[in-house]
């Protein structure tokens, strides 16, 4: 019985160091991901021309031959990334991620094993290419969009959402999944080999039993990792990667889509788990006549929002048919930016603070340092809970100015903690102040060294 206890005990021991050890390697990949914070997701394709939103040829059960139109149409002739690009960065943006192929089968890449590509259009140009080069010279990291699903290929069933699901006579077709596997493993494959360094490889999307190895997911893993080492995943192959041991393929971030989470999502060991909240600026992902779109406010608020829970956010632009970002948009990047100008170390490389959320705003936190950001006025003093004798000192993020920092002005009182800390925005204890910016105002704390 002793021997037992001690081999199973010996299985648990090496099975955390396994499990430490692949946790580490994820850390160590995705610092620069967890660093940046912000990104641009783009979906562009010919789907931009109907301009009702990607989904259009299910939607309206297009099929192929009717969808034929939108191909032979496409010619952006404004399509000039490098404006894409100074965009994404002027708003404090560090990577971008585009849509290679979506769910209609249409590459925007020159692919040798299809006809079906944006060099047999119109626009004659691969326009991957295009984009990667003009991102990179901007400094931004480049990562692809990759549709797992594809209702151009012949191999590809007639299931879930296909456009012709339900028709009786497309449903007597034959398919080849084999074939198509490796179609589409043929194609990540040029995607990671003929562009260079790629930092980020998202895919998308498993449900039901099309999930996991039905994508011959492990193997599929395998090569991105053989060909580009370095590379992220995200987690739509399959899996669980809050799982204390994930699958191979579970990836190396969450997405949580059009939503963000409560809290930083943890492992099952109470580890955190890099995530990152893919949010549309309007309701469509791809170009679409929908004039709801998201404010400045909506976005900085989001985007700090995200930060405080250890995630990044995802912020998504749909070009139109002639390969312009819609002015609304820039509009809104552009404002963005010039809050990331005066607040951005509020942003980059922090995370969670171990703070619960304040009445009148988020904490995020990097090293021994706290940002307060303040979304709602306050009547004098702002509480910090909890926080005597951590703080040493306070200054505005946008000019250094010197915060009031101390006991509640009017001495001890029954609803007062003895170790609660106020602050607030002007040097008198008890007034009341104006918020520099009403959207966030960011007050910059250092904490002091409680182990002297």
């Amino acid at each position: 019985m002793k021997k037992i206890i001690l081999f199973a005990i010996s299985i648990m021991f090496s099975f955390q160091l396994f499990s430490q050890d692949v946790y580490q390697q994820r850390e160590d990949r995705t610092k620069w991901f967890r660093d940046a914070r912000f990104g641009m997701f783009i979906h562009w394709g010919v789907y931009a021309i109907p301009a009702r939103g990607e989904w259009v040829q299910t939607n309206e059960h297009i099929s192929a031959e009717n969808y034929q139109k939108y191909v032979d149409a496409f010619n952006p002739t404004e399509y000039n990334p490098r404006e894409w690009a100074r965009a994404a960065k002027k708003a404090g943006m560090k990577y971008a991620i585009m849509t290679a192929k979506h769910h209609d089968g249409f590459c925007m890449f020159d692919s040798k094993y299809t006809d079906y590509k944006s060099v047999n259009s119109p626009a004659g140009r691969d326009l991957i290419r295009e984009f990667v080069d003009a991102f990179r010279a901007e400094g931004l990291k480049v990562g692809f969009y990759y549709s797992l699903i594809d209702w151009h290929h012949p191999d590809y069933p007639n299931v879930g959402n296909h456009p012709m699901n339900g028709n009786k006579e497309y449903s007597k077709k034959k398919f080849n999944w084999d074939n198509y596997t490796t179609y589409m493993q043929n194609q990540v494959s040029e995607l990671l080999t003929n562009y260079g360094k790629i930092d980020v490889m998202w895919f998308d999307y498993s449900w039901a039993e099309y999930s996991g190895e039905k994508w011959k997911a492990t193997e599929l893993v395998r090569m991105v990792k053989k060909l580009q080492p370095e590379i992220i995943l995200d987690n739509r192959l399959g899996g669980n990667i809050e799982l204390a041991k994930p699958e191979e393929y579970a990836g190396d971030f969450e997405g949580p889509e059009q939503i963000i989470p409560a809290h930083p999502i943890l492992d099952q060991l109470g580890r955190n788990v890099p995530w990152e909240a893919c949010i549309t600026l309007n309701n469509d992902w791809g170009y679409s006549a929908d004039n709801h779109y998201k404010t400045d406010k909506d976005v900085i608020r989001a985007l700090v929002n995200v930060v405080s829970k250890n995630g990044n956010l995802l912020l998504n632009v749909g070009p139109d048919a002639k390969g312009r970002i819609p002015k609304k948009s820039l509009d809104v990047l552009s404002k963005v930016g010039e809050w990331m100008d005066i607040n951005s170390e509020s942003i980059y490389g922090c995370g969670s603070a171990p703070l619960s959320k304040p009445e009148w705003g988020r904490f995020t936190m990097k090293g021994d340092t706290l940002f307060a950001h303040i979304t709602d006025s306050n009547m004098g003093q702002y509480y910090m809970p909890g926080m005597k004798g951590k703080i040493c000192n306070g200054k505005m993020l946008s000019d250094d100015r010197e915060m009031f920092i101390g006991t509640y002005w009017n001495g001890k009182r029954s609803y007062i903690d003895e170790n609660d800390v106020f602050f607030n925005l002007g040097p008198s204890s008890n007034g009341t102040y104006q918020l520099d910016d009403e959207i966030d105002t960011v007050v910059k704390f250092k904490l002091s060294d409680t182990k002297k």
